[in-house]
Order: C-alpha cells, then sequence, then structure tokens
C-alpha cells in the first residue's frame, strides 16, 4: 500500500518542508504563537497523593522506548507503575521487513507496520512476565475531530500497558519527512497510514495544531505522573553526507528527524497541557519529565554495564520477532531486522546507552534555618518547593513558577544562606516557523528561609537560537570567596560560565578554555584550599579545570556522567558497573548517574543505583540499599547535623527521605 498524498493548503509547503526535514525542529517565519514562558508563581498544583503513579512515554516509532528509554522504564513497570505509551507513527517506513536469506517481496507499508506493532505487544507481555504471545484487547480509541487511534491494553497481576498507536505516516508523497515537516508547515495535513488486522478502519488527517491538541487531550486523559519524552534538542553533529544516511540521521544533528519533530511536539502538547488547566481553573499538573537521548548513543563512549545491557537487549529480541514465529498475525511476528542478537551487534550501539537529555542529581537541597530541610525540584513544567513537616514527612508542593522549564535544576547556596535555583527555560517552543529558543533564568532568594525575588534571565551563552537549544542543565557553585560559578554545557560540546559576583551582579558569558568535546552531566566541586573544579566526561577522557584552568591531568574514559565531592573525581570507565574514585574501587557497583557528597564528620558519601535500579548509598567502607517504599524518579544527597539523609523525587510527584 502506497502512503496516501497528504492536502497542501499553501503553494509553498514543499519547498517549506525540505527545508525543515534539514533543520530539525527549526524553521522560518512565525504564524501563530504558542503558549509561552509563564514564570509567574503561586498558583495551585494538582495533589498526587490521592492519585495512583502512572508513566506515560511518547514515541516517534515502534521501538524507541525500547531502545532509548529502557532500562528506566522496566525498572517502573517492575515497581507496579502502569505504563500508556504512545507511538506517533505507524513505523512503515519502506514497507519491507526482511532480514538476509530471506526472499524478497513487494513493499507492503500495511503490514510492515503491523508486524512492528505486534512486536511491541510480544516485548511488552514479556515485560510484564507473559507469555510473548498473550493476547491483548484491541479496540479504538476517539480523539478530539473524531480522529481514531488503536489502543491495545494488556494487564497481568495488577500490573497493566496501554500501547496507543496514532498511525502519522513517516513519510510525505514527496518522499520528505513527514513529521519534521508536518512540525514545520502549518499548511500541510497528512493521512494516517492504517496498519493491516488494526481495529482502526478509517483514516483520518492531521494537521501542526491537531497533532499537538490530540497529544495535549491524551496528557489530560490519562494524567501522568511521570512523562518520558524524545529528545527535541539533539546535539549539532558533524561529518560527512553518507555517513550521516547511513546512519540515519538529519543532517547536522545526532539523531533521526522523527525524533526531533516528535520531541518538539510532544513538549509542545506538554505545554499546552498546563496552559490549558491554567486557563480553565484548575491545578497545575503534577508531573516529572524526563527526554532520552537518541542516535547520540552512537557518538560517545557507550555507559551500561555487562547485566544491565543483557536486560535492556532481551527486550527488542521479542520486538524483532522471527518470521518462523506463529504469533497468529497474518502480517508478520515483529520488526526481523531487530530480532535474534542484532541489538547486540548492530554496529550503531544504539541499545548500549541510556542518555538523559538533562542529566539531574535529584532535587536541589537546602537546610532551613531551623534545621529542616527543603526541596526544590520541577514539577509541570514549573520549579516547586517542598518543605519537610516532620523527620521524612513534606509538604504538598509550593508553585515558584518560571515554566515551562526543562527538568533539571541547578542550585548554590549564599554565604548567609539563602538558596539560588538555576534552569533552561523553554523561552519559546513553536512550530511552523515559530520561534524555538532556550534561555538560562534565576530565581534568587530574598531572605533565607523566605520568599524568593522575581525569576530574572541570564541568557545563553550561544547567541543563534538554533545553537542556544543545545546547552545542558545549568550546576553551580558557591566558592569560600563569596562568588557564585555557574557552568552549562554550549552548542560546541565544550563549557561555558557566568560568574556572579558578591553585589549580585553577574559577569559575561565566557568558555572555559580547551578544545575537547564533552558530554552533559557537569559535576563541580570545591577543595579545601578553595578551589573549584569541574570535571565532564569526553569522548577519550575526562576533561578537567581549575579555577577556570584546564588542567592536563590523564584523566581516565568516563562511560557515564561523573561526580566530584572536595576536588576529587568519580566515574565509571565504559560499560562497567564499578565506580572508581581516588583511591581505585569504591565498592558502588551500579549504573546511572552518581552524586558524590564531603563533610568533616562524614567523609566522602556516595549515592547512585544498583544494577535493579534501587537506590544505594555507599559510606565508611559499606553499602546500603533502600529495599523499601515508592520508587525513586531521582535523588539527592545531604550531609548535616542529623547525618546522611537521601531525598529521593518519588513516581508520584512527592517526594520522600531516606537515611541509611
Amino acid at each position: 500500500m502506497q502512503p496516501t498524498p497528504p492536502r497542501r493548503r499553501a503553494v509553498l509547503a514543499a519547498a517549506l518542508a525540505a527545508t525543515t526535514a534539514a533543520a530539525g525542529c527549526s524553521v522560518p517565519e512565525p504564524r501563530r504563537t504558542a503558549p509561552t514562558a509563564d514564570p509567574a508563581p503561586g498558583k495551585p498544583i494538582a495533589s498526587v497523593r490521592a492519585r495512583r503513579a502512572l508513566l506515560m512515554q511518547f514515541s516517534a516509532h515502534p521501538d524507541d522506548d525500547l531502545y532509548f528509554m529502557n532500562p528506566d522504564t522496566q525498572r517502573l513497570l517492575d515497581t507496579g507503575v502502569p505504563l500508556v505509551s504512545v507511538y506517533v507513527t505507524a513505523g512503515e517506513h519502506t514497507g519491507r521487513n526482511r532480514i538476509a536469506g530471506m526472499p524478497e517481496a513487494p513493499p507492503d507499508r500495511a503490514a510492515y507496520s503491523a508486524a512492528r506493532h505486534q512486536g511491541l505487544r510480544q516485548s511488552y507481555a514479556v515485560a510484564l512476565g507473559l507469555p510473548m504471545f498473550t493476547p491483548w484487547r484491541r479496540e479504538t480509541l476517539t480523539l478530539p475531530g473524531g480522529r481514531p487511534a488503536e489502543v491495545d491494553t494488556l494487564t497481568h497481576g495488577g500490573r497493566r500497558v496501554e500501547l496507543v498507536f496514532l498511525n502519522l505516516p513517516m513519510h510525505t508523497s514527496r518522499r520528505y519527512m513527514a513529521m519534521p515537516a508536518l512540525w514545520g508547515d502549518r499548511a500541510l495535513e497528512v493521512r494516517t497510514q492504517l496498519p493491516a488486522g488494526s481495529p482502526v478502519t478509517r483514516a483520518a488527517t492531521y494537521d501542526y495544531d491537531q497533532l499537538v491538541a490530540a497529544l495535549a487531550w491524551l496528557l489530560a486523559r490519562h494524567r501522568p505522573t511521570v512523562v518520558h519524552t524524545l529528545d527535541p534538542d539533539p546535539d549539532l553533529q558533524g561529518g560527512d553526507d553518507a555517513t550521516r544516511r547511513r546512519n540515519s540521521e538529519q543532517p547536522g544533528y545526532s539523531d533521526h528527524g522523527d525524533h526531533t519533530a516528535v520531541a518538539c511536539f510532544t513538549w509542545a502538547g506538554l505545554a499546552r497541557w498546563v496552559s490549558d488547566a491554567v486557563r480553565d481553573g484548575e491545578p497545575i499538573p503534577a508531573f516529572t519529565t524526563t527526554a532520552f537521548r537518541g542516535y547520540y548513543n552512537r557518538h560517545w563512549p557507550k555507559n551500561l554495564p555487562p547485566a544491565v545491557l543483557r536486560e535492556k537487549a532481551a527486550r527488542l529480541v521479542p520486538y524483532g520477532g522471527d518470521p518462523d514465529w506463529q504469533c497468529g498475525n497474518p502480517s508478520g511476528c515483529g520488526d526481523y531486522g531487530v530480532g535474534g542478537d542484532r541489538p547486540l551487534t548492530n554496529r550503531k550501539g544504539w541499545v548500549r546507552s541510556t542518555h538523559h537529555r538533562w542529566p539531574a542529581a535529584g532535587p536541589a537541597l537546602a537546610e532551613e534555618p531551623d534545621g529542616r530541610l527543603t526541596a526544590y525540584g520541577v514539577l509541570g513544567l514549573r520549579a516547586v518547593r517542598w518543605r519537610e513537616t516532620a523527620p521524612e514527612t513534606w509538604s504538598e508542593p509550593t508553585d515558584l513558577g518560571g515554566g515551562p522549564l526543562a527538568p533539571s535544576l541547578g542550585s548554590a547556596v549564599l554565604p548567609d544562606g539563602r538558596v539560588l535555583l538555576f534552569g533552561v527555560r523553554f523561552a519559546a517552543l513553536d512550530g511552523h516557523g515559530g520561534a524555538n529558543r532556550r534561555e538560562v533564568v534565576l530565581l534568587e532568594q530574598r531572605s533565607p528561609g523566605g520568599p524568593f525575588l522575581a525569576w530574572r534571565g541570564l541568557g545563553n551563552p550561544e547567541r543563534l537560537d538554533d545553537r542556544g537549544r543545545r546547552i545542558g542543565a545549568p550546576v553551580a557553585v558557591t566558592a569560600p570567596d563569596g562568588r557564585v560559578r555557574l557552568f552549562v554545557r554550549n552548542a560546541d560540546k565544550g563549557v561555558s560560565t557566568r560568574v556572579r559576583a558578591t553585589d549580585g551582579s553577574w559577569g559575561p558569558w565566557q568558555t572555559l578554555p580547551g578544545t575537547a568535546e564533552v558530554q552533559d552531566g557537569l559535576a563541580v566541586s570545591v577543595d579545601a584550599a578553595g578551589r573549584v573544579h569541574v570535571y565532564a566526561a569526553g569522548r577519550e577522557s575526562v576533561r578537567h579545570w581549575v579555577d577556570g584552568e584546564e588542567r592536563a591531568d590523564r584523566l581516565p574514559r568516563s562511560g557515564s556522567t561523573v561526580a566530584s565531592a572536595g576536588g576529587a573525581l568519580y566515574h565509571r570507565p565504559p560499560a562497567a558497573a564499578r565506580l572508581l574514585g581516588p583511591g581505585g574501587d569504591t565498592g558502588l557497583d551500579g549504573y546511572g548517574g552518581v552524586v558524590a557528597a564531603r563533610s568533616a564528620a562524614l567523609g566522602t558519601v556516595l549515592l547512585g543505583t544498583d544494577a535493579r535500579g534501587r537506590v544505594t548509598v555507599r559510606a565508611g567502607g559499606r553499602s546500603r540499599t533502600r529495599t523499601k517504599g515508592p520508587a525513586a524518579v531521582s535523588a539527592a544527597l545531604h550531609l548535616g547535623a542529623r547525618g546522611t539523609t537521601v531525598v529521593g523525587l518519588g513516581v508520584d510527584g512527592h517526594p520522600w527521605s531516606w537515611r541509611p
């Protein structure tokens, strides 16, 4: 079956689509206004305590979640969190579903799409602990405007997975990639590609506004507490055109064009959901968000240790399937090019890493004048504050505004105890020619433990909007001289910095010396001599700056983000579980990000996750693992008079405390 040609409502739509496909989700002149940044604080936030946690994830293709969002997705499923997974395109591609040795057959896009959907059902059945070919309930859901979508549901032992297929095409009739074109051109409509055997028997059309509205409607319908998306702002990536095409990357960026466009649509849908709630007088939806890198994984050292990698790759085997399987689906039993050992033998290595777009150490923590802790985070795309009301008991969130914000907040505490919070704001996020802009923003506390001043923009180290979208998560530290050093990864994959003087004024953005490219997830700390250390994982080694000057240390290669305490470095070698520190193996095995902190009384304390994703603390030569209580989306570490405290942000959007 050939894709249905899109309807054109503007003469220049084809030319604009071509321009858009070559530029991610950055496009020419604006034609409408999307929901804008709303920094004003004080809005009510929906209570999460009365609702069950729910994970909702948005993918471009029927395998993006398996390649890029796992093992995070599986970890939450294992704790009983139900999942709603939305697939925007039908995944039909060329309609060829074959592996070497199979006879040639005419392309069949409807059949290939159906086979990929069957593969997803097989994979998620196994994820729930059921036989691979367990039947699912398949039905039609009516979206705004009467557009039908397929919904497949499977439950087992109190756990639940729901797969939602919107089935937009991957290409237009002119072979332009449909999703980047749809993001860029308000005058474009595309017609859905129906999979063979679907309960949906009527095709529908979508334009830009209708897709954003559909995603916002799905969010409002399910009201997730955790949202997984793809990366809306992939790294700038050079290289020759032949290599780019061979690796399915869009020109100039380290990802597939569909991934970027669908991520942009998803973030626009999230912003629309929040702005609609405010418009209608409803509380701000209480959800956390994690964006995942895509083909970025090919370009950097791999970060999953063997045990975690085997588990992740095993989820792709039932999805890939095999032409000899008897699954009951006449169109095929999976995406055959992905089955067997191919996830592990694929030279691109996508499955071997899981990277967050905005790495975070968890909630930002501060100690109040009375000794209680305060936690800061991003909920509903807005900054919020939780206060410790009693040991291991936290208040409902208070809205601090600033949205829409990326998920990660940086923080610093001034010598007088006041807190500074730093975020990356989606200052503008609009398709069909609208602005697409990111801005570093600051929220400064008026008095210790007290209210805050108004949000303030700190600009962007990049002059152009498209480059400015590539900045990383802000990290900051207060030096002994009272100055605050702020650091972000920039578009050239270097490190940019601004310095706050003791009188509160900010110096200009500057770039730290050095030409080596680094990953996001910067680590900063102050040593006993008062010097500020910055570490970042590079392609060939960890890079190191002291008081703004790059050191010539012969540091090792790191697979994942790094940590620092007291000027010391902590990292994991590529594809390794062991965490190494100044003295060698620290004894904290696992994967993912690590937090390090040091105090005179407690020495160095390390926080990470074990191979099963459980929060683990290492101190004094002993490890302690949290085995009870709600799962954590992220966690942070505080060393104080009461000893070691871990504060996690739960899957229900509420913090918890653990004193191991």
